[in-house]
């Protein structure tokens, strides 16, 4: 089930009470299959907090979140972080596995109940400030933070090949298939929170794998930062 962009955007900031204008700042990073994502988030979060400290801001240090998401989402939900994987892995119950899963337990939450939590979580990571995110549709769930940037990092379908192949010790035919699986899977993910065939949600950089080592991003990446006045 697709959520209205609109109504969806209304009902978030009316729970934030004003103080989406002093969330953040918070980094997203999207990528597509194969683009190093954690690497840039981890590398981006050092320097950051580096930069800080040699500014003397007593709130100096930066974090990146990924899976930590999940153990969040699963904790307000009251459920184990195995339960709700499958979201994180960008799958979907059946009918009639949802069906089945409703009338057998008395913690049963539904998919949508589910994201909503993750959306949730999300939005708090965010509003603390001095935080990386990695995927989860964090583009589409923070983009309305003014004190907000968003990356996407892409790369040739070659290059992305013979990296996934490489970190699954797989043939190029089946890294083929893992990557159109997982972007496909991300993509629906995100068009969750953002709403399909939308245009809202653009980033505001993108960077080139291929041809932009990690460090050279985020160097760019603070430097947009600095302009922007996030720092």
């Amino acid at each position: 089930m697709k959520v209205d962009l609109l109504k969806y955007m209304s009902d978030r900031l009316q729970e934030d009470s004003g103080n989406v204008e002093k969330a953040g700042p918070v980094v997203t990073i999207s990528r597509l299959h194969g683009c190093p994502a954690k690497s840039v988030a981890k590398l981006l979060a050092e320097e950051l907090t580096r930069k800080m400290v040699a500014y003397g801001q007593a709130n100096s240090e930066w974090r990146y979140v990924t899976k930590e998401i999940m153990s969040e989402s699963a904790r307000e939900l009251e459920m184990d972080p195995k339960q709700i994987k499958y979201v994180f892995d960008y799958e979907q119950k059946s009918m009639i596995d949802d069906i089945l899963a409703s009338h057998s337990s008395k913690y049963y939450k539904s998919d949508r109940k589910i994201r909503n939590t993750i959306a949730r979580v999300i939005r708090n990571i965010a509003h603390e400030g001095n935080v990386v995110i990695v995927g989860r549709g964090g583009v589409a769930i923070t983009h309305d933070m003014p004190r907000s940037l968003h990356i996407n990092l892409e790369a040739p379908l070659e290059w992305r090949l013979l990296r996934v192949s490489e970190k699954h010790e797989i043939s190029f035919e089946e890294a083929g298939k893992m990557i159109v699986d997982v972007d496909k899977k991300r993509k629906q993910f995100r068009e969750y929170f953002e709403g399909k065939n939308t245009d809202y949600t653009w980033f505001d950089l993108t960077f080139n794998c291929m041809t932009m080592s990690v460090e050279e991003i985020v160097k760019v990446v603070i430097k947009t930062m600095e302009i922007r006045k996030l720092l």
